[in-house]
């Protein structure tokens, strides 16, 4: 996938060095995040991701410089749903449109495999995101309560957004 400067790749081996530096770009962001992919613990997050036969990760490059990652998780081919999440971009691309581009991309490309409701899940906790989905055009369905308990412990409430096919496009709430 790609829009001029930017691409999304398949997630592999020969990106684990360039994504664990630029992981390592923000420390203390992975406080909110379900999974850590701090240095002490990017390792195995990785190879755990990888091998999850229901998500398909995506390293993201800008000028070919590795900036952060997305995937697909939950892949529901029988209900045609999946979830975007795991997304981490390094600090100096944050704010500058980048999110938006990038989950163009992997929406239309959902959409265009024949999927009908893509999900957004999000910490309670995570401020930033939530303004982020509500800015592509997600739906805020609601918080499921105790949802997960994360890498460190925290019982997570998670917030829900959505994004339906017939809806994206449409100025009917998802615009491209």
């Amino acid at each position: 996938m790609a829009d001029g400067d930017l691409r999304l790749e398949p997630l592999a081996e020969a990106h684990r060095a360039a994504l664990k530096a630029a992981c390592a770009e923000d420390l203390d962001i992975w406080a909110i995040y379900a999974t850590s992919y701090d240095p002490e613990h990017f390792d195995a997050s990785f190879d755990r991701i990888r091998a999850r036969p229901d998500w398909r990760c995506f390293a993201i490059l800008l000028d070919d410089r590795l900036i952060g990652m997305s995937c697909y998780l939950g892949i529901d081919e029988e209900r045609r749903v999946l979830e975007i999440g795991n997304t981490y971009y390094v600090p100096d691309v944050r704010g500058t449109g980048l999110n938006r581009r990038v989950k163009d991309l992997l929406l239309t490309r959902a959409f265009e495999c024949g999927f009908r409701r893509v999900e957004f899940r999000v910490d309670a906790r995570n401020a930033r995101s939530q303004a982020a989905m509500a800015k592509i055009g997600g739906v805020r369905e609601g918080v499921i309560r105790q949802d997960r308990i994360t890498w460190n412990g925290h019982v997570r409430d998670t917030v829900l957004f959505s994004i339906l096919a017939d809806e994206y496009g449409s100025g009917q709430p998802a615009s491209r």
